[in-house]
């Protein structure tokens, strides 16, 4: 049982201590019963519903996100991901027979799944509490310890984390790390058993190489720009209001959120109009009521704000025309929902993922040459399609490759419990989310046990006819 304590969320642990009693635990004890991890997850979830007041108030600190938002993203998804482990845990943990072959003959074989061992688990800022807290719940459901180092760029959510894991964990099993930029680097030092990133790809590239001075494992869930297609026979109105919720959701600051839309040359006019009336029926129909609305978030902090104006003044000056939007203000780091079209493929905009609410439409003439500008870039992290037409979708998923792809709809395939999220190539390696999140941080383990009724003392010296005969009868096996 874990015992009830009285956490002190102010203390910042000695790192150093905790890593190594992590360690010192997870090697004396490498193995911990399902009732140990459903324990462990049950407390997370009642400090996380006693702090959830606190968790909405931190992420409006943070960047106004409204209360709708949090609910949805980060707290209803959170705690889908922990109860869906909680419910699944003893079958994730059950070891899984595996058939024999006649060179194994007279054998029985499983695999086991064991924790990898101490976890590190570093969170971005854009959604500072869900992905902090799902990956966590991986970790724990596959019997890993873990120390958890969320974003700086979110202090007030990365306080409020520092409460709910002292509320829910000793420091022996959760540990939370908060600082800047030379705490993450002291933790990239530790040797982990396992590097769980979630955050842009040049800092995956640093976890990357830490962990392989350790020869650990590395799950990294980066970005990059996610490509929708529109062709034309999609509904335009549908595609608009869902394109429209995916880009301007969290202000734009989403890892799967439609980086830039492909529309067929035929229909972006009436796309185009379809998109603003989207945008204007969910945050106002002028700019100032859009400014003024509650529903809409801000950009994290001035850097960020400042990065994501630049891409706008710099492609527009290139040509492009602001169709929606183009409004900022520095003081309250506000970037309007913001629509550009006559965007050029090499436009400033289309060189870095933009992590903001601004979306450019460009168009194709054929979908072969839609697919040849998207194949142009590196493997995305999500794909869009809008169609009517099956064919069109297969197509598209046949001819690219994403770390997800959803037809019809945006960023929702995230929240899907039995989907893994992840990318592949420059937008991530390795996945989670359900039992992909506990088999990442899980070593599946070969077990066989053997009897004597073998052929394998048969293939040991002396070598004669007969072992020459079982040769021959391994060799033609299919």
């Amino acid at each position: 049982m874990i015992a009830e304590r009285t956490p002190d969320p102010a203390h910042v642990p000695d790192l150093d201590a905790v890593f190594a009693e992590q360690r010192r635990r997870s090697r004396a004890e490498p193995y911990r019963p399902a009732a140990y991890r459903k324990l462990q997850l049950e407390r997370l979830e009642r400090a996380i519903l006693r702090r959830r007041g606190e968790i909405e108030a931190a992420l409006l600190a943070d960047f106004r996100k409204p209360r709708e938002e949090t609910a949805y993203s980060e707290l209803i998804v959170t705690l889908a991901e922990l109860r869906h482990a909680k419910a699944n845990l003893a079958a994730w943990m059950r070891p899984a027979p595996v058939a024999t072959s006649l060179s194994t003959f007279g054998s029985k074989a499983e695999i086991r799944y064991e924790p990898k061992g101490v976890a590190l688990i570093m969170a971005p800022w854009n959604y500072p509490f869900q992905l902090t807290i799902a990956p966590l719940v991986a970790a724990i459901a596959a019997g890993c310890r873990a120390i958890v180092r969320p974003s700086e760029k979110a202090p007030a959510t990365r306080d409020v984390l520092a409460r709910v894991v002292a509320d829910a964990f000793e420091p022996h099993d959760v540990a939370l790390a908060r600082g800047e930029v030379d705490v993450a680097e002291r933790l990239l030092a530790f040797p982990f058993d396992h590097f769980f990133f979630t955050g842009g790809t040049a800092v995956g590239k640093i976890v990357m190489k830490a962990a392989a001075e350790h020869l650990a494992s590395v799950t990294l869930e980066l970005g990059g720009k996610s490509p929708c297609i529109v062709d034309a026979s999609a509904d335009l109105a549908w595609a608009a209001k869902r394109i429209a919720f995916g880009k301007f959701y969290n202000g734009g600051q989403t890892c799967v959120a439609p980086d830039y839309v492909l529309v067929h040359e035929g229909v972006e006019r009436p796309f185009v109009a379809r998109l603003r009336a989207a945008i204007a029926a969910m945050y106002g129909a002028d700019e100032a009521a859009r400014k003024a609305t509650p529903d809409f978030a801000r950009i994290v902090d001035d850097g960020h704000f400042r990065r994501v104006a630049g891409l706008i003044d710099e492609t527009v000056r290139g040509g492009a025309t602001v169709e929606c939007g183009g409004v900022t203000d520095a003081a309250e780091r506000y970037v309007a929902p913001t629509v550009l079209a006559n965007v050029a493929f090499d436009a400033p905009i289309m060189r870095e993922e933009i992590f903001g609410p601004v979306l450019p439409v460009l168009t194709y003439r054929s979908l072969d040459d839609a697919l040849a500008q998207i194949n142009a870039r590196p493997k995305p992290l999500a794909l869009y399609v809008f169609s009517t037409k099956s064919a069109v979708a297969d197509r598209v998923i046949d001819a690219t490759s994403a770390g997800g792809t959803l037809v019809n709809d945006t960023v929702l395939h995230f929240a899907h419990p039995n989907l893994p999220v992840g990318g592949i190539g420059e937008s991530g390696i390795g996945n989670y989310h359900g039992h992909f999140g506990f088999r990442a941080f899980s070593h599946e383990r070969a077990v066989m046990r053997q009897s004597k009724a073998t052929l394998a003392p048969m293939l040991a010296p002396p070598y004669t006819r007969a072992t020459r005969s079982i040769l021959a009868l391994l060799e033609r096996l299919p």
